[in-house]
């Protein structure tokens, strides 16, 4: 008999707490066991004060001590609790975190919010050949949160880009609140302040794009959609005119009755009914004409990346390819030059697999010195002057579903120092999140991407064909062409000094002339 084992999953939401049990019995054998959810508001409070008060904390602590036990009842071998936006924007979160530990047991890692979104991604993935038929078709990944809504575009199955926007339902309810407004007015002004923003989204980002499917992922809707899966032909999805009947009956209702009627309390009504109108206004924004619900959740994402690092799930939706189109169209937004990423991609990935025994790093680190490559210039867009800075901000402003804010941070100081003075440890920790680990790693790739990208100094692709191979304290770098190559000879010497100081190698060109 195969072992099983038993893993929980956490979600530290803004307004839920949510534990899933699931367990793992053989390769891509992952089932949900139980599915234990607590109302708990903890984003009002974050969003408006920056703090919890004693009695959230105490009853955060209260709710993960019965979690625990849960935990402990099911004989989970392993967990992962991750705090959100929540979380995320507390201001004195150091000290509460400390304090649940303290009292649980239980250490809640706090997920930057392109983690969470990648995460929810990762959900619905899960659902294997449904998803990729929707993707099919130009699609809209709509992520609803507490704090903010994160909408991913692919097209033709490739993620595209993705954009962060502060409409999330518990952030739009608080202003609500604030200006105190008609219950006949609400709509209205949901839809106002959700259209200022989408109506520069789509200015930048859907111009030509064809939006033919819209991927919902909320808490709202979807456990709305859950409860009738049994009353519906086709269930999880919803056609256009079958959402303006669902609005037009949300509209006719008065919070009681709807709360009343959906079988939910007031202030969930309240919640669904910001979400519903937010999708309505997406809706409008792209002309979709489907929705898929898939019911896909936090805790399934942390699962299916537990289960991917154990090795208990294998194969699947291709991430690294989402990413990778991502930094491409970040470098074709800002007018970077693809044939000359292309060029420094081919270079580095020589230089880098020649070198393995010196820089010791594996395929995750030599995909970090890939998107560097493609990123290269995109900050000659702001400033040809300050390019190395300009490109580190807006590396670190764009985010990239799939990489965490750490390694974006170690790709945007990569293409940095490619183009500016390296700063040693000491001087960068002050102003960076990067560990020793990290910030070595960094050295490293910035050394190689350096060489590479003096090998190309005229911007000519002017090689044929470079191999690398390192013999004893020399890197030597033979190229083959028959073009003048005297202003790279005659540059590479700076380029070429940094490696040295890194890998205590010298990289040398040799010219091999073509007939």
């Amino acid at each position: 008999m195969k072992s099983v084992k038993m893993f929980a999953a956490i979600d530290v939401g803004s307004y839920e707490l949510a534990m899933k049990i699931f367990s793992f019995s053989g390769r891509n054998k992952m089932q949900e066991v139980d599915h234990i959810r607590h109302r708990l508001d903890l984003g009002t409070e974050t969003y408006s004060t920056g703090k919890l008060s004693f009695e959230k904390v105490e009853e955060l602590g209260r709710i993960l001590e019965e979690y625990r036990k849960i935990m402990q009842s099911y004989r989970v071998d392993a967990y992962k609790a991750y705090g959100t936006s929540a979380i995320r924007e507390m201001e004195n979160r150091g000290i509460v975190l400390e304090q649940i530990a303290q009292r649980t047991g239980i250490e809640i890692e706090v997920i930057s919010n392109s983690e969470q979104r990648f995460l929810d991604y990762k959900a619905v993935a899960l659902r294997g050949e449904e998803f990729d038929k929707v993707l099919e078709k130009g699609t809209l990944f709509v992520d609803v949160g507490g704090g903010s809504i994160q909408l991913s575009l692919f097209d033709k199955g490739i993620l595209t880009t993705t954009q962060n926007l502060r409409l999330g339902v518990l952030r739009l309810a608080e202003r609500l609140h604030h200006i105190n407004a008609r219950p006949s007015r609400l709509e209205a002004l949901i839809a106002e302040l959700a259209e200022a923003q989408l109506s520069v989204y789509k200015k930048f980002y859907l111009k030509d794009q064809d939006v033919h499917n819209i991927i919902l992922v909320d808490d709202h809707i979807s456990r709305f959609m859950e409860a009738r899966r049994g009353d519906t032909e086709n269930p999880g999805y919803v056609k256009k005119e079958g959402y303006a009947a669902f609005m037009e009956y949300l509209g006719s209702v008065s919070g009681t009755g709807m709360a009343e009627g959906l079988g939910i309390s007031e202030e969930n009504a309240r919640l669904l009914f910001i979400s519903a109108v937010l999708v309505q206004s997406i809706l409008k924004m792209t002309g979709a004409e489907n929705i898929w619900i898939p019911g896909a959740t936090l805790c399934d994402g942390i699962a299916y990346e537990y289960a991917q690092r154990q090795r208990l799930i294998v194969g699947g939706h291709d991430f690294e390819k989402d990413i990778l189109y991502c930094a491409l169209n970040i470098s074709k937004r800002y007018m970077g030059s693809r044939k000359r990423a292309a060029t420094l991609e081919s270079l580095t990935m020589t230089i880098f697999d020649a070198t393995k025994k010196l820089h010791g790093l594996g395929k995750r680190e030599r995909f970090y010195l890939r998107l560097a490559a493609i990123l290269h210039d995109c900050g000659k867009y702001i400033s040809m002057l300050n390019l190395g800075e300009c490109s580190y901000q807006i590396i670190m402003a764009t985010e990239i579903i799939g990489l965490s804010h750490m390694e974006r941070e170690m790709i945007a100081n990569i293409v940095k120092f490619n183009h500016e003075d390296f700063l040693y440890f000491e001087e960068l920790s002050r102003a960076s999140s990067l560990d020793k680990q990290a910030y070595l790693t960094v050295a490293k790739l910035t050394a190689i991407l350096r060489i590479a990208n003096g090998l190309d100094r005229s911007h000519k692709q002017k090689f044929k064909d470079v191999k690398a191979v390192l013999k004893e304290t020399e890197l030597v770098l033979t190229v083959d062409t028959g073009e003048d190559i005297t202003l790279e000879k005659g540059l590479f010497e700076d380029r070429a000094t940094f490696f040295e100081e890194v890998f205590n190698v010298k990289p040398v060109i040799r010219q091999k002339r073509s007939l």
